[in-house]
């Protein structure tokens, strides 16, 4: 309990240390440039006081439960045992195919954390709000989300394969450039937007832990080398789910004043 106490206290400072900066830009512009009062200063002293103690929470959280959580899932997912590896026999690596579990927890994963991800949340409504409903809320996260969950699971691939990641990057933004030639001009800087959004507060931390993991527990693998780039996929691939989307959207409705 003590132990407990004395870290959330020390990742309440560290936060501290963060956030001031934030307020004294915030509070130097205000004051020196613009020469204008705060309006509603203790309402805004309220709420920064609220964002440290739950960024304080949030980073306690993660590492007494998101980060072990995705660490341990990508070792039980790996383990010879689970795999149906025979080590009696002398046998201690398995080929990609043997690993069809952890490319649907990575999926799920990339799926349902994108799903919750607040900041998409908030850039959905907006979109929403600004198109005046011809981008729906769930359409939109539902996109990213899948966009996401495909990233991810090739990403887990590409650890578990051992292929070099400019290859995937390089070849999914040639595919971006070339959706982008097609996709409706409205869409495409939302599309960009998506693929950054994704990787905030939820997503990150699983996303990252399942890719060091998984680089720890397979044999031949650097952590180093093999178990950062995760987060590349979930941007990158959000990115053409979102522009596949518009343009499916586009083809449809075409289809559909075609057929009145």
């Amino acid at each position: 309990m003590i132990a407990g106490l004395l870290s959330f206290f020390d990742s309440l400072a560290a936060t501290v240390r963060d956030v001031l900066p934030i307020l004294g830009i915030l509070f130097s512009f205000q004051w020196l440039v613009l020469r204008r009062r705060m309006p509603n200063l203790k309402q805004l002293l309220a709420g920064f006081l609220f964002v440290l103690v739950g960024l304080a929470l949030f980073l306690q959280g993660l590492e007494q439960a998101l980060f072990p959580l995705g660490k341990l899932m990508a070792e039980q997912l790996t383990a010879p045992g689970f795999l149906g590896i025979d080590t009696a026999s002398g046998a201690s690596s398995a080929d990609w195919q043997h690993y069809f579990w952890v490319y649907l927890f990575a999926a799920a994963i990339g799926f349902s954390t994108t799903i919750a991800e607040p900041a998409l949340i908030a850039v959905a409504i907006m979109a929403n709000q600004v198109s005046a409903g011809a981008v729906g809320v769930r359409g939109l996260r539902v996109a990213v989300a899948i966009g996401v969950a495909v990233g991810i699971a090739l990403g887990t691939y590409r650890i578990i394969s051992g292929t070099p990641l400019h290859y995937y990057i390089i070849l999914g933004y040639v595919v971006v450039v070339i959706q982008t030639m097609f996709t409706p001009k409205p869409i495409i800087a939302l599309a960009y937007d998506s693929g950054g959004v994704t990787t905030s507060t939820v997503t990150v931390p699983l996303v990252a832990a399942l890719g060091l993991g998984l680089a720890t527990n397979i044999p031949g693998r650097d952590p180093m080398l093999d178990g950062f780039g995760l987060i590349a996929f979930a941007s990158l691939f959000p990115i053409m789910s979102v522009m596949a989307y518009a343009q499916l959207s586009e083809w449809y409705t075409h289809r559909a004043n075609k057929r009145r």
